[in-house]
């Protein structure tokens, strides 16, 4: 649920472009998602995207995604997102053999299988049964002034040397992920991980050279920030 409109992009001059963000969605507004992903399922060890450059919008960058991922352990996993797309969604799903997570509307669900899925697809007799499943919501416990929290945080870890709650170092992998992603949709090939950074470095560069977008501009006024995510 990303959605920006053409005037959100015109309202300033570095908005949608190479030299200015050096990407689009990925970088600009999904990146949390890209965070909390890769935060709780670890890294891809590849890669392959398909990317809209300027599919929605009149920008030099993506505006829309579709990525297809690789992990390490087997599992295989899918990223998709759009800054064009309304009415969007957001919505997260786990699924593994003891069952399924869905977080989604701001309620976790997690399916349980009676009989994990590996151990049935090989033991039962019967060519459509699956097994039987309970289905419970998860309570997700809500977090007051969460952006506050975080900037009291960051103020007495430099003060008093508190400990951070999100470490910059923490931030590294949401980023790897927003430029693989991008790079191997330009490039229109699969990328191992971790990313070559001299060789996205030396393509974003060429970008920014041999950019010919005529940037549109826009004054803007009486802009509702708290419409742009969800509270």
């Amino acid at each position: 649920d990303w959605f920006r409109s053409e005037i959100y992009f015109q309202s300033g001059g570095w908005r949608a472009t190479w030299k200015g963000e050096g990407g689009g969605v990925l970088l600009n507004q999904c990146l949390h998602q890209l965070d909390a992903m890769q935060w709780i399922t670890g890294m891809p060890n590849r890669v392959s995207s398909h990317v809209g450059i300027g599919k929605w919008h009149d920008i030099e960058v993506e505006d829309d995604v579709t990525c297809y991922m690789d992990f390490p352990n087997g599992a295989t996993g899918a990223f998709i997102t759009s800054s064009g797309e309304t009415p969007g969604s957001n919505r997260l799903e786990i699924a593994g053999t003891k069952g399924r997570l869905i977080l989604e509307n701001d309620k976790l669900l997690l399916t349980r299988n009676a009989v994990p899925s590996d151990e049935w697809c090989k033991t039962s007799k019967i060519g459509f049964q699956q097994p039987e499943t309970t289905e419970e919501e998860i309570p997700i416990p809500g977090s007051e002034s969460p952006h506050a929290k975080l900037m009291t945080n960051f103020v007495n870890a430099i003060i008093d040397g508190e400990a951070l709650i999100a470490p910059g170092s923490e931030g590294i992998g949401s980023v790897e992920l927003a430029n693989v992603m991008v790079y191997s949709g330009l490039i229109e090939k699969a990328i191992d991980l971790p990313l070559d950074g001299a060789a996205w470095e030396a393509k974003l560069n060429d970008l920014i050279v041999n950019s010919n977008h005529e940037k549109k501009t826009a004054e803007v006024s009486n802009e509702d920030f708290a419409a742009s995510f969800r509270k």
